[in-house]
């Protein structure tokens, strides 16, 4: 991924580990006037209507200057929070900077979604992250991600929506950009998953960003979709944008 330079008037970075702990105990009744303030991070189908406003969240990845380590130096390096003395040592990471807490989060959701997921990797090299793709989808993939961070905190209107997958029977992959030393990919199947590709306009430009849309949303209560949306497991579907750096891989029909 190329080097971002981020427009220096918006709003600093946050971390989405610290922004779910914002959102913890965020009681039912109220949820949207919070999400207000640094835009919608989940929605509903009706909020993104051609023609329609909406306040857009940080687009932005807060470590998208990383690149991916050689595969050879990245298999050799610690990855694992049994070694994480020799991994902050190894690259002089401080005790307690934002960069140990990064670094301790990764590794925490990584080994618990090893347990719990069958359909989700942790790719600490570009080998790996194709690696992965090809063996759910195969050869033959389409990959879709965000155009810019333009709309990033803008009350943007809508543009054309335009349904770029919505195949159910072979579930897309999604790559989400992880905090971490290197770039560390989280990437997972999508099961009951659409994906469009929305025009925002925003005060700049218009932006083509992509846009995932859940209909399999029976996840853990505490979610922070249904804090935010007022609405249980189950229910309802689930929008949400895919930022910087994330990518959606999709099978190509051949």
């Amino acid at each position: 991924m190329e080097k971002t330079m981020y427009d220096t008037t918006l709003l600093a970075i946050i971390p989405l580990h610290d922004l779910k702990k914002t959102y913890e105990g965020l009681p039912n009744g109220t949820p949207l006037s919070i999400a207000n303030q640094g835009g919608l991070l989940f929605f509903r189908e009706l909020a993104v209507k051609e023609g329609s406003f909406m306040p857009i969240p940080d687009l932005r990845d807060p470590m998208s200057y990383n690149s991916f380590l050689p595969h050879p130096l990245a298999s050799k390096t610690p990855f694992s929070f049994a070694q994480i003395e020799e991994l902050k040592s190894m690259f002089g990471v401080a005790d307690d900077s934002n960069l140990d807490k990064y670094i301790q989060d990764t590794l925490k959701i990584c080994e618990e979604s090893s347990i719990r997921c069958e359909q989700c990797t942790y790719a600490t090299s570009i080998e790996d992250l194709i690696d992965f793709v090809v063996e759910k989808l195969g050869h033959h993939v389409s990959t879709w991600s965000i155009e810019n961070v333009e709309g990033s905190y803008e009350n943007v209107t809508i543009g054309v929506v335009k349904l770029i997958y919505g195949n159910f029977s072979e579930p897309p992959v999604i790559c989400h950009s992880q905090p971490f030393l290197f770039q560390v990919y989280f990437c997972h199947i999508l099961q009951k998953v659409k994906v469009y590709a929305v025009d925002i306009h925003a005060h700049k430009k218009v932006n083509h960003a992509i846009m995932a849309c859940h209909y399999d949303t029976t996840w853990n209560t505490n979610h922070l979709a249904f804090k935010l949306l007022g609405i249980g497991p189950g229910l309802i579907e689930v929008y949400h944008w895919i930022n910087k750096n994330g990518v959606v891989w999709t099978k190509t029909l051949v």
